[in-house]
């Protein structure tokens, strides 16, 4: 008898629902949407009711299209737009106010009193964080102190504070859960890192009260069962929950220390598995928990990354297609940087709003150095695709720094990882081998593979590496030389970027 897992994947714009098999095959997925809210400028709301309704939709559209009963999912993984915070009565279950989605920048004035008490290393050391208004935990300050029911229930010890990954679990066990795990406790501000629980004095400092936060249990292993959602049968076990960028480390089967993912999209998101000790950055990169596998009190079962992105990756693309009118459709620019042999000595800092890691400064813009009267759109098309390469080079030779050992290999996803030229390049310029792999979404397939080790399919991380499966290897081929002419030629061009911000 086969055996079934349901990954629900919530993120910021929709939900995913995916059906796999333990052998990974894909059974069935279904995608709905829910809508933004923008109330000011610089803030930005989900109605928890609509990302709840946006659940059913795609479990009840992916089982479906399955073919299976409901009955037949043996378990549930989640993974989740991590930052996000919700509200929420512990008594009846109703919320409180819409959710303050991660994109949100209204606590920017708390986060900087924060930094005027000089309490940002307090935060960075017990954390790994920055004061940012990016993390949850000045978001719940805020609307303690802002928003009427929020303030009311706190007052009453009523209110119940977590991340989407908390709300979706008190949801499907109808109100009887209250739970979340390190990856997405880890991006609150009010967690220990080392300690591994929620900190009474980092509470005290954000201005909320200990008891608004969910028990946090481990990664993998039995959460709750579904109770009352409706579209799910009764005692379905959730064995796994994990922070999107999370989700995907372990998706792309990166288990051991020294290996990397790297998710190309708009912008591209960086984790590197630093081991079972917390590695904190010199350059201002997040130190994060992967994941915790056993008793949170035994340092060896958790897994910690660090993690930087950059602002602009297929952003690039869009721009040099919509902003320059060079291409059509986004996926002609492989192509026509192909029919060049190089970039023709073109380099493109794509600081199109501002440098981010290892740089950090947000007045930068974008340059284009080296152009001749012999430089054809095929070079810039080249120098762009390029340029991300660069870029996330730069940043993985901060995390190589700050951990002290070197890459051991790049994973790579999302939608840009199609781009063969690109992929190679970045492979040459990194002196690692790359590889693909075959089910591109990975951080559905690691909300699949924790469920999975929560309910002993598979064993430990060596049996998930074993099961991940490979579309594509990419391996360098530019001698040293060149790539320090080239990196060189890089540093260069950003040094006028710089100096330009």
């Amino acid at each position: 008898m086969k055996t079934y897992l349901l990954a629900i994947d919530e993120g910021t714009t929709g939900t995913t629902a995916v059906i796999m098999d333990s052998e990974l095959n894909l059974i069935a997925e279904s995608s709905v949407d829910f809508p933004q809210h923008f109330p000011k400028p610089g803030w930005v709301e989900h109605d928890p009711k609509e990302i709840w309704k946006a659940v059913g939709e795609s479990v009840t559209a992916a089982i479906k299209k399955s073919g299976i009963d409901g009955k037949s999912i043996s378990a549930i993984g989640i993974t989740n737009q991590r930052e996000t915070v919700c509200f929420w009565d512990k008594k009846t279950g109703e919320t409180l106010g819409n959710a303050i989605v991660w994109q949100d920048r209204r606590t920017a004035d708390l986060c900087e009193s924060l930094k005027k008490q000089s309490l940002e290393k307090v935060f960075q050391r017990a954390t790994g964080l920055l004061l940012d208004p990016y993390f949850s935990g000045t978001k719940a300050a805020w609307a303690i102190s802002n928003w009427g029911p929020v303030g009311k229930a706190a007052k009453e010890d009523r209110l119940a504070v977590g991340t989407i990954d908390s709300f979706l679990v008190m949801k499907l066990t109808d109100g009887a859960a209250h739970v979340t795990e390190p990856s997405n406790a880890s991006r609150t501000l009010a967690f220990h890192l080392e300690k591994r629980k929620f900190d009474e004095s980092l509470c005290s400092a954000l201005g909320v009260s200990k008891s608004i936060w969910p028990e946090v249990k481990p990664s993998s292993g039995k959460f709750a069962v579904t109770r009352g959602a409706g579209f799910l049968p009764d005692g379905i076990p959730i064995t796994g929950i994990l922070g999107d960028q999370q989700s995907a480390l372990l998706g792309q089967a990166c288990t051991r220390p020294g290996l990397a993912k790297c998710t190309y999209g708009t912008g591209a998101f960086l984790l590197m598995n630093t081991g079972s000790k917390p590695v904190y950055s010199n350059h201002r990169l997040l130190t994060t928990i992967a994941w915790t596998l056993g008793d949170l009190a035994d340092d060896k079962n958790t897994t910690y990354a660090l993690e930087g992105s950059t602002f602009v990756a297929g952003a690039a693309v869009q721009w040099f297609r919509d902003g320059l009118g060079l291409i059509k459709d986004s996926a002609e620019i492989e192509a026509l940087a192909s029919s060049v042999p190089d970039a023709g000595g073109v380099n493109f800092v794509p600081a199109l709003t501002g440098l981010g890691a290892p740089y950090w400064s947000p007045d930068s813009t974008g340059l284009f150095t080296g152009i001749t009267r012999g430089t054809t759109k095929a070079h810039l098309a080249r120098a762009v695709l390029e340029g991300i390469a660069f870029q996330i080079a730069d940043l993985l030779a901060a995390m190589q720094q700050d951990l002290g050992r070197p890459l051991e290999g790049l994973n790579v996803d999302g939608g840009a990882s199609a781009n063969n030229l690109m992929m190679q390049f970045q492979s040459n310029i990194l002196g690692v081998n790359l590889k693909r792999p075959r089910y591109v979404e990975t951080t559905s397939l690691g909300a699949i593979f924790a469920a999975g080790m929560g309910m002993g399919i598979w064993s430990d991380l060596s049996a998930i590496e074993k099961s991940w499966k490979i579309d594509r290897e990419f391996k360098p081929a530019m001698d040293p030389t060149n790539r320090g002419n080239e990196i060189s030629r890089w540093k260069s061009a950003v040094a006028k970027a710089l100096h330009r911000g």
